[in-house]
């Protein structure tokens, strides 16, 4: 019997990375070994029992010890997992022989001002531990960044969960609206649907992730934190889903894919790697670009079902049991000291990024049909330059709202 620790920064309700380490936990204890978590003391609990009692209301049950705080990290382990960025100095510092790892699920460097929090997270790439990363761009980083040999495991998705069921289809669009994660870009999200919203009024917006409302000024319904059945439900009734992740690919699109939805994300360095061009669309990161990039699929039946048949496809042979076992020849290669060469991960998007040049000749229209009517108004439309977007779409919908009313 092998025996691993683990050290994890304190839960957020509905975290999909630390469902991920869990289930990969668990992994490990029906491949024989015996897993210790030590999880980050932030007040959130008391004690052991009830850090128990959080685990398996956010995530369910899983075979291993729990343990609140990292000062109770004890030793003789074959292997030691350091988690988030702040514990791979943890992990470092524990004497004794444990093979080492660092399970990297973002580039957590990105979630930082550049500054002495972003430079304190690179140093964590520098600390000899061995990197095992949650898709292909993660593992190109390590090696031609920081030098470091890599392994990695697919994006896969629970293929029991995620899949085509028969369901009436909405005109709709589903976004991953968390507004507690930056690298979720909320606000830009928000913005590229608010414009979505003005050109194509009729298309109903689904927000999902989040307990938080905000500050959104469309019409929408926010489904807030739901089930991963529900999830499979949504995916199954819209026609596009929007989920847009900055540090590392989301395992969202990939779930969307496996149920067939058509996605947009963005056209950054972390979504090439992952991501085939034949099953998503990626947009330039300006909201105009991502809500054009929306647009184009509800505009073409055609495109979206091309799309939808290609994800299902392309996701065929992604199931969780596949990522599993990718993690696992991982983990055993470290701890059995196998040589692990560089991996070299091509790019797999190959398309160019959509641009906005059809949104923006459309919202010049726009302008022009109110300056005809109105030069006050025209007036306020001259200084949405200088305003920031989220400002200038409310304000364009103000304006063309009195211009429908006028020449009903």
């Amino acid at each position: 019997m092998k025996k691993a620790a683990w050290v994890l920064p304190v839960f957020l309700e509905g975290s999909g990375g630390h469902r991920t380490m869990f289930q990969n936990i668990q992994v490990l204890a029906e491949h024989g070994y015996t897993n210790d978590v030590y999880v980050e003391d932030k007040g959130q609990v008391n004690n052991d029992v009830e850090l128990r009692k959080q685990v398996e209301k956010y995530f369910g049950n899983y075979d291993c010890n729990l343990y609140l705080g990292f000062e109770k990290i004890g030793d003789g382990y074959d292997v030691i997992f350091a988690t988030a960025w702040f514990t791979a100095k943890i992990v470092r510092d524990i004497q004794g022989n444990a093979k080492k790892i660092y399970f990297i699920q973002d580039f957590e460097a990105l979630f930082n001002p550049m500054g002495d929090g972003y430079l304190m997270a690179l140093n964590s790439y520098c600390y000899g531990l061995q990197p095992i990363s949650i898709g292909h761009w993660l593992s190109h980083k390590m090696e031609t960044e920081f030098g470091t040999p890599a392994q990695c495991f697919d994006f896969c998705a629970d293929k029991k969960i995620y899949k085509p069921v028969n369901c009436e289809k909405e005109n709709a669009v589903c976004f991953v609206y968390q507004p507690d994660k930056p690298r979720r870009c909320t606000v830009i999200g928000i913005e590229a649907l608010g414009i979505i919203k003005y050109f194509r009024p009729d298309v109903k917006i689904y927000l999902y992730g989040s307990r938080e409302k905000g500050n959104v000024w469309f019409e929408h319904e926010n489904l807030g934190i739901i089930s991963l059945e529900k999830c499979n439900e949504l995916y199954n009734k819209c026609s596009v889903g929007l989920c847009i992740s900055s540090s590392n690919p989301s395992r969202i699109p990939f779930e969307m894919m496996a149920a067939g939805l058509p996605v947009v994300e963005l056209y950054m360095e972390n979504n090439l790697y992952d991501m085939p061009d034949s099953v998503v669309s990626l947009a330039h990161y300006t909201p105009e670009s991502i809500a054009e990039a929306v647009i184009r699929l509800l505009d073409d039946e055609g495109k979206r079902s091309k799309m939808s048949a290609e994800g299902i496809k392309y996701m065929e042979d992604k199931d969780l049991d596949k990522g599993y076992e990718q993690f696992l020849e991982a983990v055993n290669k470290v701890v059995d000291n196998e040589n692990i060469p560089m991996q070299n991960a091509r790019i797999m998007y190959n398309k160019p990024p959509i641009m906005a040049d059809v949104i923006l000749n459309q919202m010049a229209d726009r302008q022009e049909i109110v300056k005809a009517t109105e030069s006050r108004e025209h007036r306020f439309i001259q200084k949405i330059k200088r305003v920031r977007f989220l400002d200038r779409s409310r304000l364009l919908h103000k304006i063309y709202n009195r211009y429908r009313s006028r020449i009903k």
